[in-house]
């Protein structure tokens, strides 16, 4: 489980932010204290002189006004009020002389005794309300203003910590609460587990080896195809020595900024020292540590974050407990300063399962799946040959799938084939509909590719026949290896290629020269691929025999057009791939034609039935014979 470290602030800046917030509450107080007092000069005087002036025919009082408990006087030529109490200290009303002189008259009477004495104003006491009603208003833009400055601080403050954070490696670290995986849970690579079993074995008892004087290596690369396990292998290493296992991708070593990939890789070392024994887990290694070039620069990023992990491979102590495991799938990428001893100075080769250990991986994948006594996982095991780990797990996902949308309550053979087709050549497409003459031109092609693999005697034999559109094809014709096979010869090679013709030569043969269809077009781009890997890669050209030519711009930033061979041997080349596919069209021509009642019943039992399995393809093929014109060898 990744362990997020989070700084803790500092009491300075707790005090600073606490004076800061003190110091706004106290201004916000005082500018609403200014607003709320009151405008003008007040004035004390005692009632008894106000009721005297008030009742005088020359006083000065021009206005009286009453709001609540509270009395305010203005002076005639003044704008200013004076405030007393409302009631003298008699308990007897300051106003009621006035009133009563007045309401005995009436008519004109009443209007010049109005006149004679002073306006007196009634108002009503301002309740809790207004006046809460008075500091909102005043208050809140006050309040928005704090809360601004405040968010700007803030938002400020969390720049700070990113731009301080920027070169932290983004590590994950899985401890020991994160769900444990061991050897037992990677099924197959035995020999793979066997050398990785020694690097668990110092993490475990170090002194062990201390005392013959030897020294682990301090840095294991893991190299494999892709989807093998690497990940899965280096997380067992780390769950039976129980350490602490940081994990990180190559790529998140690199930034824009020229230097942070460096400072991300010293950080990342610093963590993995503190925690030691540990173990540094970098995927896709070949994503930063790629081969430099003489025209690189210095001061590139790339080469800047490489130049920090070789400094630090070598540099820390080889007591510190720290273990270095990187996978890649591109070794030939890797700078040849990582591969040296004292740095990644043992290298694991995690290759594709063999076919018992495709059956051990997919008893782990169906462990909790649940299943039919008779599911036949040793022949799924058999048909999966240059399956990965990945490949086969996906496999057991998509019978599970299947099933459910079948309604099944367990996994079936039935489900378990139509998973492992739906991974290998792609789902069925039922819903593509093809008029009779392309479902015959489909039927024909097909039937030529079984019937060429059939005959010929290094080819793989047929698993399975179809017209139903699978993927991107129109049909599908499946050979199967009966067993895995660590090399081909020349005689299988041009078997393959003389069945990937056969569809072509049996729209050649049935339909005429000028008939043929784009059908073909993934078949010839494989032979074409195959061919010139036989004689480029691995010298197989009657003409160049024993003689390769590799591709040399193994470096990411090498940009060339120019060939490993002059154009004199390119012209070889050319003609040797012309050779090879002629050849191989030739041959499947020829078989074709010496089998042509097979060709004709084959292809009708496909547009009867469709799909057609190996044991229906048995009686069908058992009359097709191998000419003398198509043999390689007697």
């Amino acid at each position: 489980m990744a362990q997020a470290v989070k700084k803790k602030p500092s009491k300075s800046n707790n005090m600073l932010r606490w004076m800061a917030f003190l110091l706004l509450t106290f201004v916000f107080v005082g500018l609403l204290a200014s607003l709320m007092a009151p405008q003008g000069k007040i004035d004390e005087v005692p009632l008894s002189d106000v009721i005297a002036r008030a009742n005088d025919e020359n006083g000065n009082i021009k206005k009286i006004t009453v709001e609540g408990s509270d009395l305010k006087i203005t002076l005639k030529g003044e704008e200013h009020y004076t405030q007393i109490s409302r009631k003298d200290p008699s308990g007897t009303l300051y106003e009621q002389g006035l009133i009563d002189q007045c309401a005995s008259l009436n008519g004109e009477e009443l209007s010049q005794c109005q006149a004679k004495y002073p306006e007196i104003e009634y108002k009503e006491a301002s309740s809790f309300w207004s006046y809460a009603l008075d500091i909102l208003i005043i208050g809140l833009p006050i309040v928005l203003i704090i809360l601004f400055f405040s968010s700007m601080m803030r938002q400020a403050q969390s720049m700070n910590n990113q731009n301080m954070g920027f070169g932290k490696a983004k590590a994950k670290l899985y401890g020991p609460d994160k769900k444990k995986v061991l050897f037992s849970d990677v099924a197959g690579n035995d020999a793979a587990k066997q050398d990785l079993a020694e690097i668990v074995d110092f993490l475990k008892e170090p002194k062990k080896y201390e005392k013959l004087g030897a020294k682990i290596p301090r840095g294991v690369l893991l190299a494999g195809d892709p989807g093998t396990g690497k990940t899965l292998m280096a997380r067992a290493v780390a769950g039976e020595a129980s350490v602490p296992f940081f994990s990180i991708s190559g790529s998140e070593f690199a930034e824009m900024f020229v230097g942070v990939g460096a400072s991300r890789v010293r950080d990342l070392f610093a963590k993995a020292k503190k925690n030691a024994p540990s173990i540094i887990f970098i995927d896709e290694i070949d994503a930063v540590a790629h081969k430099r070039d003489a025209r690189g620069g210095a001061g590139r990023e790339d080469e800047q974050t490489l130049n920090q992990i070789l400094v630090e491979m070598d540099g820390f102590d080889n007591d510190s407990g720290v273990i270095v495991i990187a996978a890649t799938n591109r070794v030939d990428m890797l700078d040849k300063a990582l591969l040296r001893p004292g740095r990644f100075d043992r290298h694991v080769n995690v290759t594709l399962p063999e076919r018992k250990d495709r059956l051990e991986i997919l008893k782990v994948h169906f462990k909790n799946k649940p299943a039919e006594k008779d599911v036949d996982l040793d022949a799924l095991a058999a048909k999966t040959a240059g399956s990965s780990g990945a490949d086969l797990a996906n496999i057991a996902n998509e019978a599970a799938i299947t099933a459910a949308r079948e309604g099944h309550k367990e996994i079936t053979n039935d489900d378990l084939t139509e998973a492992f087709e739906r991974v290998a050549i792609g789902p069925e497409r039922k819903s593509k509909v093809m008029n009779d003459h392309e479902r015959k031109v489909t039927a024909y092609h097909e039937a030529g590719h079984a019937i060429v693999g059939h005959v010929l005697p290094d080819s793989d034999p047929v698993h399975k026949v179809t017209i139903i559109p699978r993927g991107r094809t129109g049909g599908v014709t499946w050979f199967l290896p009966p067993e895995d096979r660590s090399y081909k010869s020349v005689y299988e090679l041009k078997d393959i290629l003389a069945r990937a013709m056969g569809g072509r030569m049996a729209e050649k043969l049935i339909f005429g020269e000028d008939a043929i269809t784009t059908g073909a077009s993934s078949d010839l781009r494989n032979v074409a691929e195959l061919s010139k890997e036989m004689v480029v890669e691995e010298g197989m050209g009657s003409q160049t025999r024993h003689l390769v030519f590799p591709d040399q711009s193994t470096g990411y930033y090498t940009i060339t057009t120019s060939k490993p061979y002059s154009e004199k041997t390119a012209e070889v080349i050319d003609l040797e791939v012309k050779k090879l596919s002629d050849e191989a069209a030739k041959r499947a021509e020829d078989v074709l034609r010496a089998n042509k009642p097979v060709l004709d019943r084959l292809a009708e039992a496909l547009l009867q039935h469709e799909t057609l399995e190996e044991k229906d393809l048995v009686p069908l093929l058992k009359d097709a014979k191998l000419p003398a014109t198509a043999k390689l060898h007697q």
